[in-house]
């Protein structure tokens, strides 16, 4: 039976756990978030609720909560390339309820540790503020920020854009045609893999909410008989029914790339987006024992 309700993100942890094994011990986020839905009968119209203006969805905003009070505890942790993996401790969990208590504790304990800290810089001792738990949230912060350069800029940019994403990601022979008339196609582009090359036509969207499965049947009808795929990439969010549209059997397959997708390219490929490290002072007791 499908349940009705949101679930909040502790409801998250076991199926995300459960999920991780179902994948073999490792999934991406799409793919964790995919295989949750389907163990918990999660219905469309849940699934497609956005968090305030997107991109992410309400439940993939709870999913990323509850992965990082996961990493928290040493049950899972993640590469740099957002691929989760589930850790001998994780494994060890016997129940829902015994990793509802894990999650639990550790809070409590970070929150103890941030009151101590904030005495001890109060009475002026020299206290290491920083944050070992770098949650999701704080990452998705910055994706909020250039999502809303992304939608303001003016549509021959953004294509433009769109352009050059393709272009440093190998592709060659990348053109914005972006012509009324043209059944949504924003540009086309050759992508060559070993000997094999693919004629890809393209459609670039500002958007704030999701994209449904009429744009999609639009752009593949507009594409049929001109390229080998089709890419179509959004700053909103896609419906799944969108996402069903775009794999269907017996059409050609269209690759979706939404807002989230869209910054974790620019950040990757270094395009208006820069990484900066922090530098973190920490005392060396062993050093001023030797003097």
């Amino acid at each position: 039976m499908a349940m009705q309700e949101m679930p909040k993100h502790r409801d998250l942890l076991w199926p995300t756990l459960k999920a991780l094994e179902v994948r073999g011990g490792s999934a991406s986020i799409q793919e964790l978030v995919e295989q949750i839905a389907d163990d918990m009968n999660i219905p469309d119209f849940i699934l497609e609720r956005l968090h305030s203006d997107g991109p992410r969805t309400e439940v993939e905003y709870r999913a990323a909560w509850a992965r990082t009070g996961l990493k928290n505890v040493g049950a899972i942790e993640n590469t740099s390339r957002g691929i989760w993996t589930i850790t001998e401790k994780g494994r060890r969990i016997q129940s829902e309820d015994e990793v509802r208590e894990l999650v639990r504790i550790a809070k409590l304990e970070r929150q103890n540790k941030k009151r101590e800290a904030s005495v001890g810089c109060q009475r002026g001792a020299v206290v290491d503020l920083a944050e070992d738990d770098e949650t999701e949230e704080d990452e998705a912060g910055w994706q909020d920020a250039l999502l809303d350069v992304l939608r303001k800029m003016e549509p021959g940019a953004f294509e433009r854009l769109c352009q050059r994403i393709l272009r440093e990601s190998g592709f060659t022979k990348v053109e914005v045609t972006g012509r009324s008339g043209d059944g949504g196609i924003d540009g086309a582009g050759v992508l060559r893999v070993n000997l094999i090359s693919f004629h890809v036509r393209f459609q670039c969207k500002r958007y704030t909410g999701s994209v449904g499965a009429p744009d999609i049947r639009d752009f593949r009808g507009a594409m049929v008989g001109r390229a080998d795929k089709g890419l179509f990439m959004t700053t909103g969010n896609f419906t799944k029914e969108a996402e069903r549209e775009a794999v269907r059997d017996g059409a050609p397959a269209i690759d979706l790339v939404s807002g989230s997708e869209l910054c974790n390219l620019l950040k990757e490929l270094r395009l208006g987006v820069t990484l900066e490290t922090v530098e973190v002072a920490k005392p060396e007791p062993e050093f001023f024992a030797k003097i």
